[in-house]
């Protein structure tokens, strides 16, 4: 496949025949995110260039051999680069072959950069890397798809799923709905917006993901008029760049990160008014030391809490908004048994997240600082 500039990877379609010029815009792009401070998940090669063809133009030009001497190419080349190296390419192995081809290119990569740097599996929709690899030393986190066929798809219980494994391994939703994408399997002329790429956003993230892609159709494709039409796209790059969610995202680190980070465990024992299911879904994540708790109610229903499962002998408490970082205190309240709380607004589009705090630990207020 071509870039913007038409220099494709690769002479005569031979992996052990890299194209420099192709490469260079590469290292352009890396360095780039690097000076801006950002790392790139960056794949080696789609999919369909290793099978097996369920979608894609191929040709597979990739064998286990090939496979591992690029490996070690690209590897070497963005040793000290800011990039987080993901194999599998939107593709799930159902052959030995394609097995043994993305193990030899995870080969090459971590014989190239020395292990300097993490790395996953992409697979396809509604699939996980953990079916595949889990156990293999060079997956360094899980990756699922949660994908684009439906709306209020349960990603929760993947990440949950991943979140209990052994070896235990980081996880997370790295292709979650799309916003401004068609809905596949939904009504027609149904799209995902905001409110959807939200919704998998704290779903994962409650149910112990360590973090969250988001996706744009028109800027993951860098559309612009005159292409083809894919994936029902309807806006170019530049005004896909500002639909709401891409903002939103900021939101829920800013949450995260005002509290304690690496001590947040998933608790939905915290739910005494049950959890719900599909668009209704409520998720509660708190801190293992029971110094505060979040609960994400999508459609801003009333939520019972188990205070019990705090520390301290009072809770300071907030609705947090995620389609703007702004929170509203609540009262003060007491610790321990059961207490009902009740959003300020409901219904589709109104998710809110609860914030409920020990007092005495004196927090910033959510989405202020870092805890």
């Amino acid at each position: 496949v071509g870039n913007a500039y038409g220099e494709t990877p690769f002479h005569d379609l031979d992996p052990a025949k890299p194209n420099d010029a192709y490469f260079r815009h590469v290292d352009y792009v890396v360095d780039k995110a690097g000076q801006l401070g950002m790392y790139i998940a960056l794949l080696p090669t789609w999919g369909d260039k290793v099978g097996p063809l369920l979608w894609g133009a191929g040709p597979v030009v990739f064998d286990p051999e090939r496979a591992r001497r690029y490996g070690e190419y690209l590897g070497n080349r963005y040793r000290g680069s800011p990039v987080i190296w993901v194999v599998g390419g939107d593709r799930d192995p159902t052959e030995a072959r394609h097995y043994a081809t993305w193990r030899a290119v995870a080969e090459g990569l971590d014989r190239g950069d020395g292990g300097a740097h993490l790395m996953t599996f992409h697979p396809q929709g509604e699939a996980s890397s953990a079916n595949f690899f889990h156990e293999d030393p060079w997956l360094d986190f899980n990756m699922q798809q949660s994908g684009h066929g439906a709306q209020n798809i349960d990603n929760y219980n993947r990440v949950a799923a991943d979140y209990a494994r052994t070896p235990t391994k980081p996880c997370m939703d790295g292709e979650p709905c799309y916003e401004d994408h068609p809905v596949r399997e939904g009504p027609e002329g149904a799209y995902f917006d905001a409110y959807d790429a939200r919704k998998l956003a704290y779903w994962a993230l409650f149910a112990g993901a360590h973090g969250h892609t988001y996706g744009a159709n028109g800027v993951f494709q860098f559309w612009v008029p005159g292409q083809e039409d894919r994936f029902g796209v309807r806006r170019p790059w530049q005004e896909a760049m500002q639909l709401p969610g891409s903002a939103q995202m900021q939101y829920a680190r800013r949450l995260l990160e005002s509290r304690p980070f690496l001590n947040r465990v998933p608790d939905q024992s915290l739910l005494v008014s049950g959890a719900g299911s599909g668009g209704e879904h409520v998720r509660a994540t708190r801190g293992e030391d029971g110094s505060y708790a979040l609960v994400y109610t999508p459609l801003g229903r009333p939520v019972r809490v188990d205070m019990s499962r705090l520390s301290g002998e009072s809770v300071t408490a907030y609705w947090y908004d995620p389609r703007d970082g702004t929170s509203r205190r609540i009262e003060p309240t007491g610790a321990g048994g059961e207490q009902e709380f009740t959003p300020p607004s409901s219904g589709t589009g109104n998710d809110w997240v609860l914030v409920l705090d020990d007092s005495a630990r004196g927090f910033a207020t959510p989405g202020g600082g870092r805890g």
